[in-house]
């Protein structure tokens, strides 16, 4: 079982780099507490937070894939955040997100894979001139939409219930 990493108390005076609007948010974002939403379009999230971020294709602004799961990662996205010249990460999904929302984007995940597929020639090409692994990245993101997603999912499904981690004795909820 999935134990919950909240890291939003961990942000401490950082939160403050974090002013992206809920509204604004990239479609692409995975449920959780972080979201990028209007960003600029310098692609500097991925060298901060490489197994965190992406970027959507045709205004290049960030999102993020993949939520922190330990401290370390968190500073990652902290240093994308600070990078981010429009301060357009945001960091109170957990305010928005419900369980019904986090079902209904988990029942519409084929739309962010043909996405990613569809991407990939365009990555590929940029990535010959940032060398910054779009490419990849994207690929990790549609394995991971297609394996331990679903675990992690349910567990956030948990902690916004119970704003806790489930223990062994806990049922998680279904996706």
């Amino acid at each position: 079982m999935d134990v919950y990493f909240d890291p939003v108390p961990l942000l401490g005076e950082a939160r403050t780099v974090f002013q992206g609007r809920w509204a604004d948010r990239q479609w692409l974002n995975v449920p959780g507490p972080f979201y990028g939403a209007d960003t600029d379009n310098c692609g500097t999230g991925r060298i901060f937070a490489p197994a965190l971020v992406l970027y959507e294709g045709e205004h290049f602004t960030e999102y993020v894939w993949r939520q922190p799961r330990t401290a370390a990662e968190l500073q990652q996205l902290v240093d994308a955040a600070e990078a981010e010249v429009f301060s357009a990460y945001g960091c109170d999904g957990d305010d928005h997100w419900t369980p019904e929302t986090v079902r209904e984007w988990w029942r519409d995940r084929a739309r962010i894979t043909a996405y990613l597929a569809a991407r990939r020639p365009v990555w590929e090409a940029d990535d010959e001139k940032s060398g910054q692994g779009t490419a990849a990245a994207a690929e990790a993101y549609a394995a991971y939409l297609d394996g331990e997603l679903a675990a992690h999912l349910r567990t956030y499904l948990f902690w916004l219930d119970e704003r806790r981690s489930p223990t062994a004795a806990d049922r998680l909820p279904q996706l």
